[in-house]
């Protein structure tokens, strides 16, 4: 069987890569062929585009690449007629997915799509859309099923993979801290994870904001989890002059070493609450694009933390609250406050009850395949 896959980001990528595993770990002659990243290559896709060329963000930044955006999406349906898939496999990245699904359904090629868009947030009226060209919709957060069930949509709920991605890092062979501080040139002191995203775009804008912050904190090391698609010197001139280590491709790794972590919203805050590390959420995008989705977003908070526990449980400092004196006041809270460290602790342990538990790729790979057994 021949699937088209398409991510358009550093989580996709790592999400399809996962899908890609299991199906092949539960079938044989499968063949993979699309638009991802690095992990998903060394899955035996076929990566025709990489995501760090497709990823643009907010209303302003999307008018502005327009152009770029539709020959993209023109040159994605070319390749999709060459390969003739028996199935196009989407992952999250609603804006150009969505475009490309109404094409398959066209052609009358099956739509699978994992990792619902966020229309639980805004645009909601795309389920609409969703129901009229997405065959089968894997969710991966617990509400999701429930708020498709209101627009009499059956989705297929498997999990978070997060889970599994965590799973997998704990079984391998474990490196102890002063180890893996050595091996990544770093000092004695505890680290402070800065995590500015994996688009250009955002590290441009909050990496600066984050890196103010360093000489209110002398006894820790500011450790920034750079993107292994962004150039090194991309990091390095954004923050001239700042005393900062950067790691590429051990997100993960900086995670279960650091002490407390910045980081920009997105799935990267989830991740480090899985790993039990206090954050603070961070994020200020174009000032055009904050208030046009400040008036359609339709959810009180933006880190996935609080929106799957429906409360606060990590700060969240956006746009003009995101500046140096209150990321100091929150920073020296998740530090210093035994009582509120505790609390999170407590919280994380929640989050992971609500999540399930390990196993959503292998369920994704069997609903996957269990749907084009049904479809033949």
């Amino acid at each position: 069987m021949r699937f088209y896959i398409i991510a358009g980001e550093a989580s996709g990528d790592l999400h399809g890569s996962n899908l890609v595993h299991a199906m092949n770990k539960s079938q044989t002659g499968l063949s993979f062929r699309g638009w991802g990243g690095d992990l998903m290559e060394k899955q035996g896709v076929t990566v025709i585009r990489h995501y760090r060329d497709l990823a643009f963000m907010g209303f302003v930044e999307v008018i502005t690449n327009l152009r770029t955006i539709l020959n993209n999406i023109e040159q994605c349906k070319k390749d999709i007629l060459d390969f003739k898939p028996d199935a196009l496999i989407l992952i999250d990245y609603p804006g150009f997915n969505l475009r490309i699904a109404e094409f398959a359904k066209e052609l009358k090629i099956p739509v699978i799509y994992y990792i619902s868009p966020q229309v639980w947030a805004w645009k909601q009226s795309r389920v609409h859309k969703i129901k009229k060209v997405v065959d089968l919709m894997m969710v991966i957060l617990p509400f999701e099923k429930e708020f498709y069930k209101r627009f009499s949509y059956d989705v297929t709920y498997v999990g978070h993979p997060l889970l599994d991605a965590i799973v997998r890092e704990n079984e391998t062979e474990a490196v102890s801290r002063a180890d893996w501080k050595k091996q990544n040139g770093l000092d004695e002191r505890p680290i402070i994870a800065l995590v500015p995203g994996s688009r250009k775009q955002e590290i441009s804008t909050m990496l600066p904001l984050m890196a103010e912050v360093c000489s209110s904190f002398e006894a820790y090391q500011f450790v920034v989890a750079a993107a292994p698609s962004i150039p090194m010197n991309f990091y390095e001139t954004v923050t001239a002059g700042q005393q900062l280590r950067f790691i590429p491709g051990q997100f993960h790794a900086i995670l279960k070493n650091a002490s407390a972590a910045l980081v920009t919203s997105g799935t990267a805050t989830l991740e480090t609450a899985l790993f039990s590390v206090p954050e603070i959420v961070c994020y200020k995008g174009n000032l055009i694009s904050y208030h046009i989705a400040k008036k359609l977003i339709k959810v009180k908070y933006i880190s996935l933390v609080n929106l799957i526990m429906d409360r606060e449980v990590v700060k969240e400092l956006i746009q003009h609250e995101l500046h140096a004196e209150n990321i100091i006041k929150e920073l020296k809270n998740i530090l210093f406050n035994e009582k509120h460290r505790q609390r999170l602790m407590d919280d994380y342990q929640e989050l992971r009850i609500k999540l399930g538990n390990a196993g959503a790729s292998e369920k994704a790979a069997k609903s996957v395949l269990d749907f084009m057994k049904k479809i033949k």
